[in-house]
């Protein structure tokens, strides 16, 4: 029988993603997301960590659930802003509709003044794998960069049309999908974290 693994999400992507990475390792895992549990929790991030909040959303749904489940917790980490926005990255204009683009944009607003050689930043994830049983694995990922003064491309999501990564001139959203997985900050974690689940 196939193991089951839930993942504490209802982003598609995120399970593309996995699923490749589980692949690439020559492993068949049966993916599952919270879409598949009626009344599974929504668990706040209340940690100020990434790792602490990717742990509590993994302890919650392998409680729930039953099967071991994988969390990740990511955001943008600015240098000229002391590393925020950090655990708020994807609330931290407050924005209800139009969220990306209204928390680039305020980001790009308070960096405003800030120098192109002094522009660094990294996307930081941390996935964790809990089961029913206890066991814990955390893990981070992260990928520098640099931000610049507008959005550039169409692909990807959040912070990524404002974000060109070290080694490149092109921002994570002019990346093919399959460009961006080989170099993403949650891709570093996830690759980390099945090889410790199989290791």
């Amino acid at each position: 029988m196939t193991q089951q693994i839930v993942l504490a999400t209802r982003n598609a992507h995120k399970l593309e993603e996995l699923d490749r990475i589980l692949k690439d390792h020559g492993v068949a895992f049966e993916l599952l997301t919270v879409d598949h549990f009626p009344g599974a929790p929504e668990v706040e991030e209340t940690e100020d960590t990434f790792e602490g909040n990717a742990l509590l959303k993994a302890r919650a749904l392998a409680q729930f659930t039953g099967i071991p489940a994988i969390a990740d917790d990511s955001g943008l980490c600015v240098d000229a802003l002391n590393g925020a926005p950090g655990i708020l990255s994807a609330r931290w204009s407050g924005a209800i509709d139009n969220v990306d683009a209204t928390n680039r944009e305020l980001v790009l607003s308070q960096m405003v003044d800030v120098p192109d050689d002094k522009r660094g930043a990294q996307f930081v994830c941390a996935a964790a794998y809990v089961t029913p049983e206890g066991q814990e694995i955390v893990v981070r990922g992260a990928i520098e960069g640099r931000l610049l003064r507008d959005s550039i491309g169409t692909n990807g999501f959040g912070y990524d049309p404002i974000f060109v990564p070290v080694g490149f001139d092109i921002t994570t959203a002019q990346m093919t999908p399959a460009q961006k997985d080989a170099i993403s900050h949650r891709s570093r974690a996830l690759t980390q974290l099945v090889a410790q689940i199989l290791g």
